[in-house]
Protein backbone atom coordinates (compact mmCIF):
# COMPACT_ATOMS: atom_id res chain seq x y z
CA UNK A 1 0.00 0.00 0.00
CA UNK A 2 2.81 2.38 0.94
CA UNK A 3 4.60 1.60 -2.38
CA UNK A 4 1.43 2.31 -4.38
CA UNK A 5 0.93 5.61 -2.53
CA UNK A 6 4.58 6.61 -3.14
CA UNK A 7 4.35 5.76 -6.86
CA UNK A 8 1.09 7.67 -7.15
CA UNK A 9 2.70 10.67 -5.51
CA UNK A 10 5.68 10.52 -7.89
CA UNK A 11 3.36 10.28 -10.92
CA UNK A 12 1.29 13.19 -9.59
CA UNK A 13 4.34 15.47 -9.20
CA UNK A 14 5.77 14.41 -12.57
CA UNK A 15 2.47 15.32 -14.17
CA UNK A 16 2.35 18.73 -12.46
CA UNK A 17 5.96 19.62 -13.28
CA UNK A 18 5.74 18.49 -16.89
CA UNK A 19 2.58 20.59 -17.34
CA UNK A 20 4.25 23.61 -15.76
CA UNK A 21 7.30 23.27 -18.02
CA UNK A 22 5.06 23.29 -21.10
CA UNK A 23 3.64 26.62 -19.93
CA UNK A 24 7.07 28.24 -20.20
CA UNK A 25 7.70 28.58 -23.94
CA UNK A 26 11.12 29.05 -25.39
CA UNK A 27 11.98 32.50 -26.64
CA UNK A 28 13.18 33.63 -30.04
CA UNK A 29 16.63 33.79 -28.43
CA UNK A 30 16.92 30.00 -28.57
CA UNK A 31 17.24 30.00 -32.38
CA UNK A 32 20.23 30.03 -34.72
CA UNK A 33 19.66 30.47 -38.45
CA UNK A 34 21.74 31.14 -41.53
CA UNK A 35 21.76 34.66 -42.86
CA UNK A 36 21.42 35.41 -46.56
CA UNK A 37 25.21 35.09 -46.98
CA UNK A 38 25.38 31.65 -45.33
CA UNK A 39 26.74 32.87 -41.98
CA UNK A 40 25.29 31.74 -38.67
CA UNK A 41 23.00 34.27 -37.02
CA UNK A 42 22.41 33.67 -33.30
CA UNK A 43 19.19 35.19 -32.01
CA UNK A 44 20.77 35.40 -28.54
CA UNK A 45 22.49 38.50 -29.90
CA UNK A 46 19.05 40.17 -29.92
CA UNK A 47 18.47 39.97 -26.16
CA UNK A 48 17.29 43.35 -24.92
CA UNK A 49 16.07 44.46 -28.36
CA UNK A 50 12.61 44.76 -29.80
CA UNK A 51 12.46 42.77 -33.03
CA UNK A 52 10.25 42.86 -36.09
CA UNK A 53 10.39 39.65 -38.11
CA UNK A 54 8.97 39.91 -41.62
CA UNK A 55 8.71 37.41 -44.46
CA UNK A 56 9.68 39.10 -47.71
CA UNK A 57 9.41 38.62 -51.47
CA UNK A 58 10.94 40.46 -54.42
CA UNK A 59 8.09 40.07 -56.90
CA UNK A 60 5.07 40.95 -54.75
CA UNK A 61 2.68 43.88 -54.87
CA UNK A 62 3.89 44.65 -51.33
CA UNK A 63 7.61 44.61 -52.20
CA UNK A 64 7.62 48.41 -51.89
CA UNK A 65 7.48 47.80 -48.12
CA UNK A 66 11.24 47.17 -48.23
CA UNK A 67 11.56 50.95 -48.49
CA UNK A 68 9.39 51.47 -45.39
CA UNK A 69 11.25 48.73 -43.52
CA UNK A 70 14.64 50.26 -44.29
CA UNK A 71 13.47 53.73 -43.27
CA UNK A 72 12.05 52.37 -39.99
CA UNK A 73 15.23 50.41 -39.30
CA UNK A 74 17.49 53.41 -39.91
CA UNK A 75 15.35 55.61 -37.69
CA UNK A 76 15.11 53.24 -34.70
CA UNK A 77 18.11 50.88 -34.90
CA UNK A 78 19.90 52.88 -32.19
CA UNK A 79 16.87 52.53 -29.90
CA UNK A 80 17.29 48.76 -29.31
CA UNK A 81 15.14 47.88 -32.32
CA UNK A 82 15.98 45.57 -35.21
CA UNK A 83 14.23 44.19 -38.27
CA UNK A 84 14.96 40.67 -39.47
CA UNK A 85 13.87 39.72 -42.98
CA UNK A 86 13.12 36.16 -44.05
CA UNK A 87 12.68 35.76 -47.82
CA UNK A 88 10.07 33.11 -48.62
CA UNK A 89 8.62 31.71 -51.83
CA UNK A 90 5.32 30.47 -50.35
CA UNK A 91 2.91 32.81 -52.11
CA UNK A 92 2.52 32.55 -55.89
CA UNK A 93 6.27 31.96 -56.35
CA UNK A 94 7.01 35.63 -55.66
CA UNK A 95 10.51 34.96 -54.30
CA UNK A 96 12.03 32.57 -56.85
CA UNK A 97 15.64 33.77 -56.65
CA UNK A 98 18.65 32.37 -54.85
CA UNK A 99 19.91 33.99 -51.64
CA UNK A 100 22.58 35.76 -53.69
CA UNK A 101 20.01 37.21 -56.13
CA UNK A 102 17.73 38.26 -53.27
CA UNK A 103 20.58 40.01 -51.45
CA UNK A 104 21.57 41.86 -54.63
CA UNK A 105 17.95 42.85 -55.34
CA UNK A 106 17.42 44.18 -51.80
CA UNK A 107 20.65 46.16 -51.75
CA UNK A 108 20.40 47.60 -55.27
CA UNK A 109 16.70 48.49 -55.22
CA UNK A 110 16.05 49.43 -51.59
CA UNK A 111 19.43 49.85 -49.90
CA UNK A 112 18.45 47.20 -47.34
CA UNK A 113 20.88 47.27 -44.42
CA UNK A 114 18.84 45.37 -41.83
CA UNK A 115 19.73 41.67 -41.43
CA UNK A 116 18.30 39.36 -44.06
CA UNK A 117 18.26 35.63 -43.42
CA UNK A 118 18.47 32.83 -45.95
CA UNK A 119 15.30 31.93 -47.82
CA UNK A 120 12.91 29.76 -45.76
CA UNK A 121 9.42 28.31 -45.94
CA UNK A 122 6.86 30.08 -43.73
CA UNK A 123 4.01 27.62 -44.35
CA UNK A 124 3.29 23.96 -44.88
CA UNK A 125 5.22 20.82 -44.08
CA UNK A 126 8.60 22.44 -44.76
CA UNK A 127 7.94 25.37 -42.42
CA UNK A 128 11.14 26.65 -40.84
CA UNK A 129 11.35 26.08 -37.05
CA UNK A 130 11.42 29.82 -36.34
CA UNK A 131 8.08 30.18 -38.11
CA UNK A 132 6.69 27.22 -36.18
CA UNK A 133 7.64 29.20 -33.07
CA UNK A 134 6.04 32.40 -34.41
CA UNK A 135 2.77 30.75 -35.50
CA UNK A 136 2.05 28.16 -32.80
CA UNK A 137 0.82 29.15 -29.35
CA UNK A 138 2.14 25.83 -28.05
CA UNK A 139 5.64 27.13 -28.86
CA UNK A 140 5.40 30.90 -28.36
CA UNK A 141 2.96 30.88 -25.43
CA UNK A 142 0.88 33.77 -26.79
CA UNK A 143 -0.96 33.24 -30.05
CA UNK A 144 -1.74 30.88 -32.88
CA UNK A 145 -1.46 32.54 -36.27
CA UNK A 146 -0.71 31.70 -39.85
CA UNK A 147 1.31 33.66 -42.35
CA UNK A 148 -1.33 34.95 -44.73
CA UNK A 149 0.92 36.61 -47.32
CA UNK A 150 4.31 38.20 -47.93
CA UNK A 151 5.34 40.99 -45.55
CA UNK A 152 3.47 39.73 -42.50
CA UNK A 153 5.17 41.13 -39.43
CA UNK A 154 5.77 39.64 -35.98
CA UNK A 155 6.70 41.94 -33.12
CA UNK A 156 8.95 40.38 -30.50
CA UNK A 157 9.71 42.00 -27.13
CA UNK A 158 13.11 42.45 -25.51
CA UNK A 159 12.81 39.09 -23.75
CA UNK A 160 12.23 37.26 -27.05
CA UNK A 161 8.48 36.69 -26.86
CA UNK A 162 5.82 37.37 -29.50
CA UNK A 163 3.66 40.35 -28.59
CA UNK A 164 1.76 41.08 -31.80
CA UNK A 165 1.14 39.94 -35.37
CA UNK A 166 0.81 42.69 -37.98
CA UNK A 167 -1.07 42.17 -41.25
CA UNK A 168 0.93 42.11 -44.49
CA UNK A 169 -1.03 45.10 -45.78
CA UNK A 170 -0.19 47.22 -42.72
CA UNK A 171 2.87 49.26 -43.50
CA UNK A 172 5.90 48.65 -41.28
CA UNK A 173 5.94 52.30 -40.20
CA UNK A 174 2.30 52.30 -39.10
CA UNK A 175 1.74 54.41 -35.98
CA UNK A 176 0.89 51.33 -33.88
CA UNK A 177 4.32 49.90 -34.69
CA UNK A 178 6.09 53.19 -33.95
CA UNK A 179 4.19 53.48 -30.65
CA UNK A 180 5.28 49.94 -29.74
CA UNK A 181 8.93 50.64 -30.57
CA UNK A 182 8.81 53.85 -28.54
CA UNK A 183 7.09 52.34 -25.50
Amino acid sequence: MKLIFSMSLVLFFNCIFSQNNSQFPKSIHSFNVQDIYGNEFDFKSLKGKKVMIVNTASKCGLTYQYENLEKLYKEYKNDNFIIIGFPANNFLWQEPGSNEKIATFCKENYGVSFPMMGKVSVKGSGMHPIYKFLTKKSENGVIDSSVSWNFQKYLIDEKGFVVKVISPRTKPDDQTVIDWISS
